[in-house]
């Protein structure tokens, strides 16, 4: 016989306590686990392929292993330095493009930048408070992950962990299956498969979506000749999972830069728009409909919300379990909608007598 309700709320419930328990006393402890177990679940599918190819599970889970540090390990020696050298040089660069602004709007609506307007003021503190909120963020940031994501976790322990779960994920996938209560085990996989093709979606397509839009970000203003064109195409692929946003926040930023550098040169300015309109193109066409598919269930301003409560609460390992509560939690309140939509609190006395009269004309139809 199953367990009342109530008694079922009970037990999900200590164990959900429990689970954000484990987050908030030990987050920075296992840190490096969500992670190992993040990439392991979006390299899952390569490793299948690589089966299905003629490799071993271990074969597969070596060959994966030892590409992705050689790409860490080149995007460390010669990405990472870049951008942040262009990061630190666009933040102290704030108070020379504020200058510039300051003249451009002298020169042209000079009624606007009399001494003592509200917006001579403004452009006249903005560069140094962008240099120095902008300078203490990123020693902030330099310093947090340093002091989290130390050498060790980065080179040794996530790769070690990232291997082990990989090569026997299959695995620990029937182990749990084989756990699930026998009365909810149909339903259970059920949402469990809806939740896998929600991350999915999001986590391998939309991020693999980022990864190209920032890589096409970056070179083609770095070609153009734009100056900090690499921090901003970095910056617009990395936020490019809210539809719009990286492209508008992406685009603002380059063509205010370009206004500054290439005033005059209006080809290259006009380039620089060009870039980001061409990005939305191959991303609404191609991209996304070929790599994330439909809709996978979670709503931008869902999303932003799970972000910024679970990393306010428990700091950078909360950001890295927040897509995954969101799209679980996304799963479930869909299906207790739909329960409740099936259930006599939502149809009521009408719809149960509505249902029983047409089933009795039906049954009438067949008996004549």
């Amino acid at each position: 016989m199953a367990l009342p309700v109530r008694e079922q709320l009970k037990y999900w419930g200590i164990a959900a306590a429990v689970f954000l328990g484990l987050l908030w006393f030990l987050g920075d402890i296992i840190m490096p686990f969500i992670v190992g177990m993040a990439v392991a679940y979006f390299l899952d599918p390569v490793a299948d392929r690589l089966e299905r190819a003629g490799l071993s599970r271990v074969g597969a889970t070596v060959t994966i292993t030892a590409g992705a540090l050689v790409i860490f390990v080149l995007a460390a020696l010669i990405v990472v330095p870049t951008l942040i050298q262009q990061a630190i040089s666009l933040v102290n660069a704030a108070p020379d493009i504020a200058g510039h602004f300051h003249a451009f709007l002298t020169e042209r609506f000079p009624s606007l930048t009399d001494n003592g307007s509200a917006v001579s003021r403004t452009l006249a503190g903005i560069g140094e408070t962008v240099r120095s909120k902008g300078g203490e963020l990123l020693n902030g940031v330099i310093a947090s992950l340093a002091s989290v994501v130390n050498v060790v976790v980065l080179v040794v322990l996530v790769p070690v962990i990232t291997f082990y779960l990989l090569m026997d994920w299959d695995r620990m996938v029937a182990e749990v299956d084989k756990l699930l209560p026998l009365d909810h085990a149909p339903v259970i996989r059920r949402l469990a498969g809806e939740i896998d093709r929600t991350l999915a979606g999001f986590i391998r397509g939309q991020g693999t979506v980022c990864l190209i839009l920032g890589i096409y970000y970056a070179v083609a203003l770095s070609l153009l000749g734009l100056n900090y064109g690499l921090i901003v195409g970095f910056v617009a692929g990395l936020i490019s999972f809210i539809p719009y946003v990286g492209a508008i926040f992406g685009g603002a930023l380059a063509l205010g830069l370009a206004l500054f550098q290439f005033w005059g040169e209006w080809w290259f300015i006009a380039g620089a728009a060009a870039i980001f309109v061409a990005g939305q193109m191959i991303e609404g066409n191609v991209l996304t409909p070929k790599l994330v598919g439909g809709s996978v269930g979670l709503h931008p301003v869902w999303l932003i919300f799970a972000l910024s409560a679970f990393g306010s609460v428990f700091g950078f390992v909360g950001m890295m379990v927040a897509v995954p509560v969101a799209a679980s939690l996304g799963v479930m309140a869909r299906f207790a909608i739909a329960q409740y939509k099936d259930s006599r609190l939502y149809r009521g006395l009408t719809a149960l007598h509505r249902d029983d009269a047409a089933t009795g004309g039906d049954d009438d139809e067949d008996a004549a």
